[in-house]
This record gives C-alpha cells, sequence and structure tokens, in this order.
C-alpha cells in the first residue's frame, strides 16, 4: 500500500517551533519532488513549501519565507517541515504530498496541488497561546 504518513503537529504557542515529519510507506520519494501544504478552516489549501528531488532547491511561500525549513532524507524516506517563530495565522492542517511531475518549475509545482501524486491525511497545528 502506497502511503505518506505526517507526524509531529501539536498545540503551540505564538514564537514556538515545530518539527514535522513525512515518512513514505511501499515506495521510495527518491523520485518524487516533495511538498508540504496546509489548509486552514474556511481557507483554500496552500502550498507553503517545496523541495526538488535531489533536495538542492527549495521553494517557500512568502508568508513562511525565514521560518520555515524544509529538508529530506532518502535514507529514511522521509520529508521534514521545521517551523519557527509559529503564529496563530499558521494554524492550519499541514498535508506532505509526492509529485512526480517534470517540466514544471518548483514555484510552480507547489501552487499546483493538482500536480501531486500522493498525499498524507495530514497533522493539525495549533497556535494559540
Amino acid at each position: 500500500q502506497l502511503q505518506l504518513v505526517e507526524s509531529g503537529g501539536g498545540l503551540v504557542q505564538p514564537g514556538g517551533s515545530l518539527r514535522l515529519a513525512c515518512a513514505a510507506s511501499g515506495f521510495t520519494l527518491d523520485y518524487y519532488s516533495l511538498g508540504w501544504f496546509r489548509q486552514a478552516p474556511g481557507k483554500e489549501r496552500e502550498g507553503v513549501s517545496c523541495i526538488t528531488r535531489s533536495g538542492d532547491n527549495t521553494y517557500y511561500a512568502d508568508s513562511v519565507k525565514g521560518r520555515f525549513t524544509i529538508s529530506r532524507d532518502n535514507s529514511k524516506n522521509t520529508v521534514y517541515l521545521q517551523i519557527n517563530s509559529l503564529k496563530p495565522e499558521d494554524t492550519a492542517v499541514y498535508y506532505c504530498a509526492a509529485s512526480n511531475a517534470f517540466g514544471v518549475t518548483l514555484k510552480t509545482m507547489c501552487s499546483r496541488d493538482y500536480q501531486h501524486d500522493y498525499w498524507g491525511q495530514g497533522t493539525q497545528v495549533t497556535v494559540s497561546s
């Protein structure tokens, strides 16, 4: 069974940090670009960060630039999202996704959730005092 499973979400105070992880089973992530998306209540899902197959290039949405860091460990078949300086507006369900798309920029891929082939079930991040 092909599966992505996120972990690491939770309730955190403003200014705090979390590290999300997304592990794949049933397939290897080496052949996929990877992304983290989030969906807040009443809002559309948005791409916050993406990383190429090699890990050499990354993309961040303006709203998270400087606070979020995406990384991948292909040996562990896992992608991570380090989230620092959390704000209440970061509250959302965070999803990881894998894309087999070619010929598009990372920014474009990150803006197109339909170009992602596999999705995790999501992990809730709540930022509140």
